[in-house]
């Protein structure tokens, strides 16, 4: 008996850095064949048919949309051109897979959306860092409620480059960070308030820091830059009984969690109330995270999707909220000193 064909065809659309993890990644998934790649730069088509002979190439994206033998089109092209491939592919029947940012504005992420549910097609956003074993472990530790009530959110995502063309740093590094905040602490942001200095073009910010708030007194707040001297990929999580420290540079026990906190007791003293604050020390400790490629696991996510026509975890509605967040952080940052609603 011959060997079964896969039943889910792939075409992926930009071969640059990231096209060839994709291609290496979704053609280890099971039921599921990476047919046609594209890319206008004819070298790169080259290259990646030199390390995939299997694939069939073309510069023009179109011809992999309107071909049948597609059943999925994956996007990982600059964002600016993410819609206008994106809402291609869904009404050509094609479900799809978008890199990150989503869109560059909420009304184009809004019509995908809209597009997808009335062609009943899927959208998978790649915020590639849900699916890494340290925030699914992080995701289950909230979960469980050992951390207590959240009380803060803080991260920092610094590097020395790379300097982008057409987008600043928030567009370029916030959706990592931001989707990790979405996804862990599913709570959603009314205002944010941001700050942005772009030293060698002054319509590209290169360092920003955002503040986030919400219908509590919980806060986040980020600071990304592309002017550091030093790597830093680092997320602390405080709650009211333990705290937790992701550090991505760390190259084997990645997520520590402390048993750390203040205990606030307050005592009536001749009519008065005398605050009294005490600390607390416990153990330090590394749980054992899943050590599988982030990349793969979305993938293989994706295509049980896609076969069983249920919603990602990285769905579109993410991939809105994150661009939603984005979009008020450059209004603020335009506007200088102000608070911008979500």
């Amino acid at each position: 008996m011959g060997k079964r064909e896969p039943s889910i065809k792939i075409g992926i659309i930009g071969c640059g850095y990231w096209g060839p993890n994709l291609v290496r990644n979704f053609s280890a998934v099971d039921d599921c064949y990476v047919k046609f790649c594209c890319d206008i730069d004819a070298n790169r088509l080259r290259y990646i048919q030199r390390l995939y002979p299997f694939l069939e190439v073309t510069r023009e994206y179109q011809k992999i949309i309107d071909s049948p033998d597609v059943d999925v089109i994956v996007i990982a092209t600059p964002v600016s051109t993410h819609f206008p491939i994106a809402i291609k592919a869904l009404n050509a029947g094609k479900d799809v897979w978008i890199e990150k940012p989503m869109t560059t504005s909420v009304k184009e992420a809004q019509i995908l959306i809209k597009e997808a549910e009335k062609r009943k097609r899927i959208i998978f956003v790649d915020h590639t860092f849900i699916y890494t074993g340290a925030i699914r472990k992080i995701k289950e530790i909230i979960k469980s409620n050992a951390l207590g009530r959240i009380l803060y959110f803080d991260s920092v995502r610094i590097n020395l480059g790379l300097f982008q063309h057409d987008v600043n740093v928030v567009w370029d590094l916030a959706p990592h960070d931001l989707s990790i905040m979405d996804y862990l602490l599913e709570k959603t942001p009314v205002g944010i308030y941001a700050t942005g200095v772009g030293h060698y073009n002054n319509d590209i910010e290169n360092i920003a820091y955002l503040s986030v708030k919400f219908d509590s007194d919980m806060l986040a707040h980020f600071h990304f830059n592309w002017l550091a001297p030093v790597k830093i990929r680092q997320i602390l999580v405080c709650g009211s009984e333990k705290m937790i420290l992701y550090n991505d540079m760390e190259p084997s026990e990645k997520v520590k969690v402390f048993d750390r906190g203040v205990t606030i007791n307050q005592k009536k003293k001749e009519n008065i109330y005398q605050t009294l604050v005490s600390y607390r020390t416990g153990d330090i400790y590394s749980p054992k995270i899943d050590t599988k490629e982030a990349l793969s696991v979305a993938c293989e996510h994706f295509i049980d999707c896609v076969k069983l026509r249920k919603s990602p975890i990285t769905d579109g509605y993410s991939g809105l909220r994150v661009t939603k967040m984005i979009e008020a952080s450059q209004r603020s940052i335009k506007k200088k000193e102000h608070w911008e609603p979500i």
